[in-house]
């Protein structure tokens, strides 16, 4: 019983809701990603020099290389270009997080130091705090 207690303490906790949304919202990233890699930089990449991202190797070395079916022949390949695209999806997905982990940052310090100068108001010296009761004192005069 301690245990399913201890799990629920943990799993409500702030922290652990706020990763999980952090990786729903990853996945949908990824997808967009992948849409992005898949429909616009392959095609970029293979419109130059006729560089095929798509391209798979099939090992002559097997007994089932000489044969036409599809199925068959892509048990047995090698699919390099689905790895250079994850390769070139992860790259985008990096270069993306970096720029909005900074951005976030800036924004962070931003208001921390907007906070700290207000927090940090400089009091004021001995001479202002007796000539404002001075004023105080010859106003009510």
């Amino acid at each position: 019983m301690g245990l399913l207690k201890e799990f629920k303490e943990f799993a409500l906790k702030g922290n652990v809701m706020d990763m999980a949304v952090g990786v729903i919202i990853g996945g949908a990233f990824g997808g967009i990603v992948g849409a992005l890699t898949d429909d616009f930089i392959n095609p970029l990449i293979n419109s130059f020099g006729g560089a095929e991202v798509a391209g798979s190797f099939v090992l002559p070395w097997s007994k089932l290389a000489e044969s036409t079916d599809p199925e068959v022949l892509a048990t047995i390949s090698l699919n390099y270009g689905h790895f250079i695209t994850q390769i070139i999806n992860f790259l985008i997905l990096a270069v993306v997080l970096f720029i909005i982990i900074k951005g976030m940052n800036k924004l962070m310090a931003l208001g921390k130091k907007k906070a700290e100068e207000e927090a940090a108001a400089p009091e004021p010296s001995d001479e202002v705090k007796l000539l404002t009761e001075i004023k105080d004192i010859l106003k009510e005069k």
